[in-house]
């Protein structure tokens, strides 16, 4: 294993993020690297041809953003990562990944992965594309469910 200097962390904020950040700290630490959270909005898209649906507010979309850029500011505060390198990104969030990755010159790429099987892993996840396509190494945190009492 390299030593990793840059590292992205890529965050749904979701429960499982804390897993996921708090494995990243560990390896930032343990490797001097830098920590880069980074959220991706997928943009709404409606299609026309469903225009029995009603219409989606112009705002909903900015509103959504703005949710996004606030949790993710929250989140940063929390791990001690500064604004700065809080980067919050609009589009594909498999192609935003990778272009993020590729821009910050990402030696380290951390994510969520939930094990699932059968089915769900056929059809692949986020994760899994990222893996084959990234340029960088991609570790895929285990996200362990809560034991139930």
């Amino acid at each position: 294993m390299s030593d990793y200097r840059q590292i992205l962390v890529a965050v749904d904020f979701s429960d499982a993020a804390v897993q996921v950040c708090s494995r990243a700290r560990e390896l930032a630490v343990r490797y001097g690297a830098a920590l880069t959270l980074l959220h991706v909005v997928e943009p709404i898209i409606v299609d026309p041809i469903y225009d029995v649906l009603p219409a989606i507010p112009v705002e909903l979309e900015a509103q959504q953003v703005d949710a996004a850029r606030k949790r993710l500011r929250e989140l940063g505060v929390s791990w001690g990562i500064g604004e700065e390198r809080c980067r919050l990104e609009s589009g594909s969030t498999r192609g935003e990944i990778l272009r993020v990755a590729e821009e910050i010159g990402s030696d380290l790429l951390i994510m969520g992965s939930h094990g699932r099987s059968g089915v769900s892993r056929l059809l692949g996840s986020t994760t899994s594309a990222v893996m084959h396509a990234a340029a960088c190494d991609v570790l895929a945190v285990r996200i362990r469910e809560p034991k139930k009492q």
